[in-house]
């Protein structure tokens, strides 16, 4: 049996998890998956995630994201995090729970270990800002 190549694996994945165009830009040297995607890939893989609040500073511009998530019998834990460095939006609690989501899904469904990030993961990856 032949070893699939990275663009052949990432083609059978967006396949499998029914994503289209849209779902997907380019960013200098990445690829990145949209919000929209991302939920994608949950339910083609039936990914469940809990979130459980670690740290949430005082004014509530801080926010680190404990989250687990399980696929079948495969389980991750993995940390969604927010600061002002890392974020200009007036929601932080959101942002760190997209950005753990984002992760985890993809680490779950196998698109991470290809280096596919998913646009919650730094403002710079925003499909805006491209």
């Amino acid at each position: 049996m032949t070893k699939e190549t990275k663009n052949e694996t990432l083609k059978r994945l967006f396949i499998e998890n029914n994503l289209v165009k849209e779902d997907v830009f380019k960013h200098k040297h990445y690829t990145i998956i949209t919000r929209a995607g991302i939920d994608k890939i949950m339910a083609a893989n039936d990914i469940e995630i809990q979130y459980d609040i670690v740290n949430l500073s005082d004014d509530h511009s801080h926010c680190l994201i404990k989250a687990l998530g399980k696929r079948e019998e495969k389980i991750i834990q993995i940390f969604g995090e927010c600061t002002p460095k890392n974020n200009s939006n007036a929601y932080p609690v959101a942002m760190a729970e997209k950005r753990a989501k984002s992760r985890i899904v993809l680490m779950l469904a196998g698109f991470y270990e290809l280096g596919i990030f998913g646009e919650e993961e730094s403002e710079a990856f925003s499909q805006d800002n491209n």
